[in-house]
Formats: structure tokens, C-alpha cells, sequence
């Protein structure tokens, strides 16, 4: 469990910012070295972020918020930032997931997910902003981490230069004509229902990069963290298409994406069992196959479907901890 101990520079920075003698409580992190705290003095709140140096650096997280505020998305105001010590005081967004209220709802969250779709418009309405772009250099060492962390933690030797090959002939169709922002992280645990209106408040989105538009409409209905219902994907997919006007082609995009994005889930959550100490991602494992399964019996995938046909039999996929016992 991490160390939920507020950093040593938290009181002086805070002091600095006109919030002395604040109380700092601690809120559940991520799969990263940063870490939360919840700012009270009095009827004030803010959030505290720690980002230390060098594991991570806050300044991606502070351009893109600025972005997305001007462009009038709800991301944190940054209130004060210590670049030297990686501290952000941000805004609150409080407490109010997206996640939970749509495990709340009688329709598997079709309501809740339809304006988060929207919103996805209305960022794509808008040109990438000016981010690195999301390239096959990119969407190639992303997908290798399953080839690097899962297929060696189960006794898997993997065909890599076939690996390599099958991902070559499908990347095509992931990259974007016209790129727009992509937020990488884009779920229902980062989407936060903002009061009084329910706005959509935006988090977890330093690594944006510009790519393809399908990309993170892949991270929120193909969730790893909770069963998104196939009709609900469908859904939502149908609902993007009629508001933006794609083609048929932004399918197999959607598809090539959700691949390359399962495939590289499998691997990170791999990578933080056996790298870095936490064996709860290997439980999430298994849905994230069910996700990718569904990617790889679209005929856009069938060279990598049969890469994998051919290297990780159905038994060996699954939760690579239960596997490699």
C-alpha cells in the first residue's frame, strides 16, 4: 500500500498559498508514483497532488488542463504549483465517479455513458492540441509491453518478429487523418459528475497525445476496470458515428485501437505485479481478454488474431498470476 504520509514541503508550500494550518486527508491514488490529498481549511477544499521528481513530472498534466479550460472543458483550475518538488494545488472535483453512479443505474449506465460520448464530440470538434502524436512508433511500444511482461510471466516465448509483422499490417488503420486530442485515460473512474449540473469533470489526462478519435472512445467502453455491457457499446458507438458523421472505417479503427489497448493493459498490469509490488491488477486481467477477444474477431484484425491463435493458447489467457502458479 502506498505511503499515504503527506510530503515533507506539503505545509510550507501550502502556507505560501494562504492555506495554513489546512488538514490533509488522503484519497485513493493510481497505478502511478502520484499521489492525492484532500485540502480542508475550513469551508475551502483543494486538492493536493504530489507528482515527485524525477518518477513523474507534473507539467504535461498542468499544459493540458490549461488546454482543455480555454477550449471550456471542465479540468481542475491549477491553482499554485512547486515544479521543484512536484506539488499542484488543484481544484476539487470532489467524490461524485461516474463509475459509481452508473453501477447505481437500472440500464447499465446508458444514459450516464451518452454525455460523456458527447462530450468526446465535442473535443474531436476541436483540432489536436500541441501534444507529441500518436504515430506507429508510439502504438508499436505500447503494444510490445504484452510481448515483454505477460507471455514471460506465464512461460510464454513469443514469436516476436510475427508479433512485430501481424501489428504492422493492421496500424494503418489507427492513425488519424486529422488528429485530435486523445486523452488516454478517458473511463468512468476519470470522470467525475460535477455539481449542481452534472457537468463532466475531466482527470487523469497528463499523457494526451494527438491521435486517432476512436482511441478514447476505446478507453471508456472498453473499460478495464468495469464490465461495460456490449450493448452499451454499441450504443454509444452508434450515438458517436450519428454526431460526428464517420465512416464505416472509423470501426475498424475503433477496433485496431482496442486491441493495440488491450494488448498493452495486459501488459502494464502485469508489469505492476511483478515490477512494482501490486498484485491487484492481475485480477483485472480477465475482462480485459474478454475485451480483446471481442477486438480480434473483427476480420480488420484477423493477423493478429492468428498471431495470438498461434502463440497464447485460450487456456493461458487470464490472470497471469493465477496462471503462473
Amino acid at each position: 500500500m502506498a505511503d499515504m504520509t503527506p510530503p515533507a514541503g506539503a505545509a510550507a508550500f501550502l502556507d505560501a498559498q494562504g492555506w495554513a494550518g489546512a488538514t490533509l486527508l488522503p484519497v485513493a491514488g493510481d497505478a502511478s508514483f502520484r499521489r492525492y490529498f484532500r485540502v480542508v481549511a475550513g469551508t475551502r477544499h483543494a486538492m493536493l497532488m504530489d507528482a515527485p521528481p524525477p518518477h513523474e513530472d507534473p507539467r504535461p498534466f498542468i499544459a493540458v488542463a490549461q488546454w482543455l479550460v480555454e477550449r471550456t472543458f471542465r479540468a481542475p483550475a491549477i491553482l499554485a504549483s512547486d515544479l521543484t518538488q512536484g506539488l499542484v494545488l488543484i481544484e476539487d472535483f470532489g467524490d461524485d465517479r461516474l463509475r459509481e453512479a452508473i453501477d447505481a443505474s437500472s440500464d447499465e449506465g446508458m444514459a450516464l455513458y451518452a454525455p460523456a460520448i458527447d462530450l468526446l464530440g465535442r473535443l474531436h470538434a476541436h483540432p489536436a492540441g500541441p501534444f507529441a502524436p500518436y504515430d506507429r512508433a508510439v502504438l508499436a511500444r505500447e503494444a510490445a509491453l504484452f510481448v515483454d511482461w505477460y507471455c514471460p510471466a506465464i512461460g510464454i516465448v513469443p514469436d516476436r518478429a510475427g508479433w512485430d509483422a501481424a501489428w504492422d499490417a493492421v496500424f494503418d488503420h489507427g492513425i488519424a487523418t486529422d488528429p485530435v486530442t486523445v486523452l488516454r485515460d478517458y473511463h468512468a473512474e476519470n470522470l467525475m459528475l460535477l455539481a449542481p449540473d452534472g457537468a463532466l469533470g475531466l482527470l487523469d489526462f497528463q499523457d494526451a497525445l494527438a491521435g486517432h478519435p476512436a482511441y478514447d472512445l476505446v478507453s471508456l467502453l472498453q473499460d478495464a476496470r468495469r464490465d461495460v455491457d456490449p450493448m452499451v457499446e454499441v450504443a454509444m458507438l452508434a450515438r458517436y458515428r450519428e454526431a460526428t458523421g464517420v465512416g464505416d472505417d472509423f470501426l475498424d479503427a475503433y477496433h485496431v485501437l482496442g486491441a493495440q489497448r488491450n494488448a498493452k493493459i495486459l501488459g502494464i498490469f502485469t508489469r505492476l505485479w511483478k515490477r512494482d509490488g501490486k498484485p491487484r491488477y492481475p485480477t483485472l486481467c480477465p475482462r480485459v481478454w474478454t475485451y480483446l477477444e471481442r477486438d480480434l474477431a473483427q476480420p480488420v484484425m484477423a493477423p493478429v488474431a492468428a498471431w495470438f491463435d498461434a502463440n497464447v493458447p485460450a487456456a493461458r489467457r487470464g490472470d497471469p498470476l493465477a496462471l503462473a502458479a
